[in-house]
């Protein structure tokens, strides 16, 4: 039961895997704006580079189709 409970976490692509870690820390980023500018700058800044990983790999799984 308890690998049938976990199977769709593993099931998940390096993508969706990437594009929730984005999702987070977004959002995280947008909550600490108003009380801690400097941290949700910091979180942006991971978030983008992030975003910038997740184009360089659907361009990449793009080309290879």
């Amino acid at each position: 039961m308890e690998k049938l409970m976990f199977d769709w976490i593993q099931n998940k692509t390096e993508l969706q895997l990437l594009k929730e870690k984005y999702c987070k820390l977004m959002k995280k980023s947008y909550q600490l704006a108003l009380s801690d500018k400097k941290k949700s700058d910091a979180l942006n800044l991971e978030a983008k580079q992030l975003l910038s990983k997740i184009k360089d790999y659907e361009a990449e799984k793009e080309i290879a189709s």
